[in-house]
C-alpha cells in the first residue's frame, strides 16, 4: 500500500490493511514479531565512538606526542630502559584516561535511555505504557493534551484535538484534527488533518490513532535537517576551565623552559635537561582538567538518578548550586497527589464524607445521620455527574493482602485499590462508589457521545451522554468559572433561577471549604433537547443547572516540610504556585512552613493588574500564587530573574513549558508531566516530589564543591612539582627528580586520588550556606591562594628534604633524589585529604571516603614498589630508604598540612570574631 494514501482510507480499510483491530489493537505477540521484523521506532543517530577509538584518542594530546618524541630520542641515544619505561607509563596513563572517559560516556548514554519518551498504546484490549521505540505499524496509540506523538499515525478518534506541528510545517498555530478520510491524493503535511506526525505535540483534546509509519519511514525521518540529534553539551564551567587550561599551559611551558635553561647554565647535560623539561611539562600541564570535570558531572548525574532526579541538560548541574528560589506546583509535588473528598455541599446543606484513600468504603453524613440517596435527588444527580464526567478508573488488584498480617486491615485493604487516571477524578469515582453509584452501574443507562476536555484556560470538563432517547451534558470545574455559565440551580429538589443571593450562598460555601485547605470543585448539568445546538464547548456549556460542591484534600507529603526547612537554612526561598483557591493554598503553605512572617499571597487576577515594575517591587514578599494561569508563571520567573535570583521552576502541563524553559533550572514531573514539559526541562523528577528538588540542589552543590576540590588538589600538586625543579635549578643544585620519577609522580598522584575526590561526600554544613552567585569565579573563596601557597610549601619542603640528604659534592645524589621523590608523593597524598575540607584536614573524618582511602593506598603501594623492588630500582633511579630517611620524608611531607592547618584555625578564629565564617553569601563579595 502506498504510504501517501493512508489519509484517504476509511477506518475499516486502514485497520484491515495494517492487520490490526480498531478496538483491541495488536496482540502482544504480534507486536513483538513486527518489532523484530521492522526494527525499532527511532531515528538514526550519529555513529558512536568505539571503545578502540576512545582509547586511541588518549594519545592525541600534544604533550603526550611530545613525550613520545622524547622517548624516540632516548632510544636513539641508547637509553633503552628509559624509553621502554616512559612508553609503559604513557600506556598506563592512557588506560586510566580511557576507563574514566568510558565510564562517563556509559553514564551519559544510560541517562539518555532513562529520559526516553513513552507512549500509551492499546494492546490486547488493555491500555499499556511502553517505550516509544517499541511501537510498530498497527499499534493503537492513545493521545491526550501534552503528549508528543510517538510515530506517524492515522487518527481513528479525535475529540477537540489540536496538534502543534511547527517542527514539520513551520506553522506555530496548533492544527485542529479529525478522523474522517481525505479524498485528495496529494496534500501538504499541514493539510493532513486526519494524520499525526512523529515529534509533534498535542496541545489540546484527546484522540486515538493507528501507527502507519515508524522510525526513518516517518515524515520526520525523511527530513534530515529537522531531525534533532543529541549533542554533547559543554557546561559553562568546562568552558571556563578549558580557557584556564590554555593559560596554565603557557605558564607551565614558560616555567619549564626556565628550568631547562637554568639547568644547562649550571652545567647539567642538555639531553638530561631536555628530557626532564618534557617530563615536567607533561606532569605540570592539567590538560585533562575539562575531561575530569565531565567525568565528575557524569558521576554526579548518576547519583542524582538514584535520588530520583534525572538530568537532561548537563549545565543545569552547575546551576543547581546557585538556585535561590524554587517555584513549585502544589499538587503532587508538595502534596501526595492522592485526593479524598471530605465535604459535600448541595442545596444549602453541608455534608461530611468518611473514608480515606482510594478504597470505595465510607459514608455521607448530614449532622451525623446517613444521607438517603433515594430521597435526595440533588445528591444523586451530583454523584452521577461525578461518575459520568470522569476518565479515571479504580482497579482492585488481587493478592495484595498476602504477607501483611502485621498491618492493620484497613491499610491492607486500601492498598488493594489502584487508581488509573487523574487523582482528582479518582476521588470523585471513590465518592460515588461509596454510595453505590459506580461507572459499571451507569454504563447501561448512559452512553458517552462526546467529551469537552479540561484544559488550564477553561478550567472545566464536560461529557455529553445519551439517556432514554435524550441527551445529558455533565460538567465539573472551578466553582467561580462554572457559576458564570449556570442560569439555574438545583435547590431543595427543584430547579430554580440562579439568583445573585443563591450565588452568594454557593460562594460562601466554597470559601468555607477552601479555608479548611480543601480543593473545591463545582458540578452542573443540562438536559439537551433535540433542537438544541451542541457543537463546540462554548455552545454546549451554557444555561447550566448548578448542583453542588465537593471539597477534597490532597495531604502534604510527610518529607516536604523538612525539605522546605532545609531550603530556608540554605538561603533558598520556596514559592508555591497553584491553580487552587487562595485560601486553600495559604492553608497548605502554612502547614508546610512556606509562608514566612510578613509574607503574602497573590491571585492570578491581582498579578494580571500589575505591570512588570509593580510586580518586581513586591515579588520578593510573595510566597504563594493562587488561581494562576500558566502565562502568569512566565511573568513570575522573569520578575524573580530581574531581581537577581536564580530560579528553579516546576511544571507538568503543555502551557507550563514556556516558564520551565525560561527558568534557570526548568523542572518537569516524571509521572504526571507531559512530553512537552519534559522536553523543555533541564531536570525531570521521576517521583514528582519536592524533596527530590532539594536533594538535587544538594547534589548540585556537592558536585561543584568536588570539582573545586580536585582542581585545588591537581593545581597545587603541579605547582609543587614545578617549584621543586625551578628552585633547585635557580639555586644551582643537581636535579632533585629524574624525568622517569616526575612521570611516575604524575601517574600515581594525579589519577586515582583526583577521581576519588570527584565522588567525595559533601560537608555537613553544605546546605547551611547561602547560594553562590552564578558568576562566581572558580578560584573564589580563597581557593587560588590555597593552591599557590600549598604548592609553594610542597615544593620548598621537597627541596629541603633533598638538600638535607644531599652530601657535599653530591656523592649520594640517588638517595637524595629518592628522598625528594618520596617526599613529593607523600606530601601530595596527605594534601588530597586536606582538599576534602574548605577549612583544614582536621575538620573531616579521614576514612569517610573509602574510594579516596583505597586510591591513596594504591598510590603508596606503587611508590613503595619502585623503592623496594630491586628490578624497578635501576629503572626509576631509586634506592631503599632507611628509618632516618623516612623520618625526614614524613616530617617534610607533613609540614605543609601542619602549617596550613594552624593558619586555618587562626583564620577561622578571626572570622568568628568579625561575625561568622565564609559562606556562599560572602563568596559573592569575594567574586
Amino acid at each position: 500500500m502506498d504510504q501517501k494514501l493512508w489519509h484517504q482510507m476509511e477506518a475499516e480499510a486502514l485497520t484491515e490493511a495494517l492487520g490490526s483491530n480498531p478496538q483491541t489493537g495488536l496482540a502482544a505477540g504480534e507486536a513483538a514479531r513486527r518489532l523484530e521484523e521492522q526494527g525499532r521506532n527511532e531515528l538514526s543517530e550519529g555513529k558512536r565512538v568505539s571503545p578502540l577509538t576512545l582509547f586511541l584518542n588518549q594519545f592525541k594530546d600534544f604533550m603526550v606526542l611530545v613525550l613520545v618524541g622524547a622517548t624516540l630520542v632516548s632510544g636513539l641515544l641508547g637509553e633503552y630502559l628509559d624509553a621502554v619505561t616512559i612508553v609503559a607509563i604513557i600506556v598506563l596513563n592512557g588506560i586510566l584516561g580511557f576507563v574514566q572517559e568510558f565510564r562517563a560516556e556509559k553514564s551519559l548514554r544510560s541517562l539518555k535511555e532513562l529520559s526516553a519518551p513513552t507512549a500509551r498504546v492499546i494492546r490486547g484490549g488493555e491500555v499499556l505504557e511502553v517505550p516509544a521505540v517499541e511501537l510498530v505499524p498497527g499499534d493503537l496509540v492513545v493521545l491526550e493534551s501534552g503528549d508528543r506523538i510517538p510515530a506517524d499515525i492515522r487518527l481513528l478518534e479525535a475529540s477537540s484535538l489540536y496538534v502543534e506541528e511547527s517542527a514539520l510545517t513551520g506553522e506555530s498555530v496548533p492544527v485542529g484534527k479529525h478522523s474522517l478520510p481525505i479524498t485528495d491524493a496529494e496534500l501538504p503535511l499541514g493539510d493532513m488533518k486526519n494524520t499525526g506526525f512523529l515529534g509533534t505535540m498535542v496541545t489540546r483534546g484527546t484522540g486515538v490513532g493507528m501507527v502507519v509509519r515508524t522510525g526513518m519511514n516517518t515524515e520526520m525521518g525523511k527530513i534530515a535537517h529537522l531531525i534533532e540529534q543529541t549533542e554533547s553539551m559543554e557546561t559553562p564551567l568546562q568552558h571556563r576551565l578549558e580557557q584556564l587550561g590554555k593559560i596554565l599551559i603557557v605558564v607551565a611551558l614558560g616555567l619549564t623552559v626556565m628550568v631547562v635553561v637554568a639547568g644547562i647554565m649550571h652545567g647539567q647535560p642538555a639531553y638530561g635537561m631536555f628530557l626532564a623539561g618534557v617530563s615536567l611539562a607533561v606532569a605540570a600541564i592539567p590538560e585533562g582538567l575539562p575531561a575530569i570535570v565531565t567525568i565528575a558531572l557524569a558521576l554526579g548525574v548518576q547519583r542524582m538518578i538514584k535520588r530520583k532526579a534525572i538530568v537532561r541538560k548537563l549545565p543545569s548541574v552547575e546551576t543547581l548550586g546557585c538556585a535561590s528560589v524554587i517555584c513549585s506546583d502544589k499538587t503532587g509535588t508538595l502534596t501526595q497527589n492522592k485526593m479524598t473528598v471530605k465535604k459535600l455541599w448541595t442545596g444549602g446543606r453541608m455534608l461530611d464524607v468518611t473514608g480515606e484513600g482510594y478504597e470505595p468504603v465510607g459514608e455521607v453524613l448530614e449532622g451525623g445521620a446517613h444521607a438517603d440517596l433515594k430521597k435526595d435527588a440533588a445528591l444523586r444527580r451530583m454523584l452521577q455527574i461525578a461518575a459520568l464526567c470522569n476518565n479515571a478508573r479504580l482497579v482492585k488488584e488481587a493478592g495484595q493482602q498476602e504477607g501483611r498480617k502485621g498491618k492493620g486491615s484497613a491499610e491492607a485493604q486500601e492498598e488493594d485499590w489502584k487508581l488509573k487516571g487523574d487523582p482528582t477524578e479518582g476521588a470523585l469515582i471513590v465518592l460515588a462508589a461509596k454510595l453505590g453509584v459506580t461507572v459499571q452501574s451507569l454504563e447501561g443507562l448512559y452512553k458517552r457521545e462526546k467529551e469537552y476536555p479540561f484544559d488550564s484556560e477553561r478550567k472545566r470538563m464536560s461529557v455529553l451522554v445519551g439517556h432514554q432517547g435524550g441527551k445529558l451534558l455533565c460538567t465539573k470545574g472551578a466553582p467561580d468559572l462554572l457559576m458564570e455559565r449556570c442560569s439555574y440551580v438545583l435547590w431543595e429538589g427543584n430547579v430554580v433561577p440562579f439568583t445573585a443571593t443563591l450565588k452568594q450562598k454557593v460562594a460562601a460555601a466554597s470559601e468555607t471549604m477552601a479555608q479548611s485547605a480543601l480543593r473545591v470543585l463545582g458540578f452542573a448539568y443540562r438536559d439537551i433537547r433535540p433542537q438544541d445546538a451542541c457543537g463546540e464547548d462554548d455552545e454546549a456549556e451554557r444555561q447550566l443547572i448548578f448542583v453542588g460542591l465537593t471539597g477534597m484534600i490532597d495531604p502534604p507529603r510527610r518529607e516536604v516540610r523538612d525539605a522546605i526547612a532545609t531550603c530556608r537554612r540554605a538561603g533558598i526561598k520556596t514559592v508555591m504556585i497553584t491553580g487552587d483557591h487562595q485560601l486553600t493554598a495559604e492553608a497548605i503553605a502554612q502547614q508546610l512552613g512556606i509562608m514566612q512572617r510578613g509574607g503574602r499571597s497573590m491571585t492570578g487576577r491581582e498579578l494580571a493588574q500589575l505591570d512588570d515594575a509593580q510586580l518586581d517591587a513586591v515579588v520578593d514578599d510573595v510566597y504563594v500564587y493562587a488561581r494562576v494561569s500558566p502565562e502568569h508563571k512566565l511573568r513570575i520567573v522573569k520578575s524573580l530573574q530581574r531581581k537577581g535570583h536564580v530560579v528553579a521552576m516546576t511544571g507538568d502541563g503543555v502551557n507550563d513549558a514556556p516558564a520551565i524553559k525560561a527558568a534557570d533550572i526548568g523542572i518537569a514531573m516524571g509521572i504526571t508531566g507531559t512530553d512537552v514539559s519534559k522536553e523543555a526541562s533541564a531536570l525531570v523528577l521521576s517521583d514528582d516530589n519536592f524533596a527530590t528538588i532539594v536533594a538535587a540542589i544538594e547534589e548540585g552543590r556537592g558536585i561543584y564543591e568536588n570539582i573545586r576540590k580536585f582542581i585545588r588538589y591537581l593545581l597545587a600538586s603541579n605547582v609543587g612539582e614545578i617549584m621543586t625543579m625551578f628552585l633547585a635549578m635557580m639555586a644551582g643544585l643537581p636535579l632533585p627528580l629524574v624525568p622517569i620519577q616526575i612521570l611516575w609522580v604524575n601517574l600515581v598522584t594525579d589519577g586515582l586520588p583526583a577521581m576519588a575526590l570527584g565522588v567525595d561526600q559533601a560537608e555537613n554544613d553544605l546546605m547551611q550556606q547561602k547560594p553562590r552567585t552564578a558568576k562566581e569565579n572558580i578560584f573564589a573563596r580563597r581557593l587560588g591562594w590555597k593552591i599557590i601557597s600549598r604548592g609553594i610549601l610542597i615544593g620548598v619542603c621537597t627541596l629541603a628534604a633533598f638538600w638535607i640528604t644531599l652530601e657535599p659534592g653530591g656523592g649520594n645524589l640517588v638517595e637524595a633524589q629518592t628522598v625528594a621523590f618520596a617526599t613529593l608523593v607523600l606530601a601530595q597524598l596527605i594534601h588530597v585529604f586536606d582538599c576534602r575540607s574548605s577549612r583544614s584536614i582536621f575538620h573531616r573524618n579521614l576514612f569517610e571516603n573509602r574510594y579516596l582511602v583505597l586510591a591513596v593506598l594504591s598510590s603508596l603501594v606503587l611508590m613503595l614498589a619502585v623503592l623496594y623492588i630491586e628490578a624497578l630500582q635501576p629503572i626509576f633511579k631509586t634506592v631503599p630508604l632507611g628509618f632516618r630517611e623516612w623520618c625526614l620524608v614524613f616530617v617534610a611531607a607533613g609540614i605543609p598540612t601542619f602549617l596550613m592547618g594552624i593558619g586555618s584555625v587562626v583564620s577561622s578564629s578571626r572570622r568568628r570574631r568579625k561575625g561568622g565564617r565564609v559562606t556562599y553569601g560572602s563568596a559573592k563579595r569575594a567574586a
